[in-house]
Order: C-alpha cells, then sequence, then structure tokens
C-alpha cells in the first residue's frame, strides 16, 4: 500500500493578515493607494511592475516588460527571497522565511482582490 501524502494544511487568510502586518508600513492591501511600495490590491494575477502611479525599479519593470505575472508560484518565490527573484530591486525587505507564512500571506492577497 502507498503512503499517500498528508493533506496539506488549508491557507489562512486571518493568518496571512496577520503577517502582512510586517509589509503593511510599506504596502497596502485593502486600498488601490500607494505607499512607499506598491498597493498589493489584487497583486496575484497582475504583471510585475505594473500599478498606475507607482515609480517600480528598472528590473521590476523589466521582469514584467520580460512577462512576469504574480501568480502563486511567482509570489512564493518572492516573499521568500525578493533579491534572488528580482536581482536589483529596490524593495529592502529580505523575505518571509516560514513557508506557511508565505502560502498564508498569498492567501489574504487573493481575498483583498475582489
Amino acid at each position: 500500500m502507498a503512503l499517500l501524502p498528508p493533506v496539506a494544511r488549508a491557507q489562512d487568510i486571518e493568518g496571512g493578515k496577520a503577517v502582512f502586518k510586517r509589509c503593511a508600513a510599506c504596502h497596502s492591501a485593502d486600498t488601490e493607494a500607494n505607499k512607499v511600495g506598491p498597493s498589493l490590491k489584487g497583486v496575484v494575477g497582475r504583471t510585475a511592475g505594473t500599478v498606475p502611479g507607482y515609480s517600480y525599479s528598472r528590473a521590476m519593470r523589466d521582469v514584467g516588460a520580460a512577462g512576469l505575472v504574480w501568480d502563486e508560484p511567482n509570489l512564493m518565490e518572492y516573499l521568500t527571497n525578493p533579491k534572488a527573484k528580482v536581482p536589483a530591486n529596490k524593495m529592502g525587505f529580505p523575505g518571509l522565511e516560514n513557508p506557511e507564512d508565505v502560502k498564508n500571506v498569498i492567501a489574504y492577497l487573493k481575498s483583498m482582490s475582489g
């Protein structure tokens, strides 16, 4: 009998909202207003570097022009290690270490897309 993988824990929107507080000094998720960083409202499915009125780094504009879309796998990579995913980008945050935190933040951001 083959062993089945454990059932993944459901993504936790409230947990993601709590973790997002680390991001909230620079980003909004519940409004389209830009702060030090661009608004993340509607980020899931959006092309990188395309929020109107935000002055992106050349690196972020270039990856967007090359077709980078913020789907779940790309967000997972970026939120884990932003400098590895988009070298020379201006965001100073080093990333989230806990994979569950990243998944939960993505679930939260998805919930704010509507």
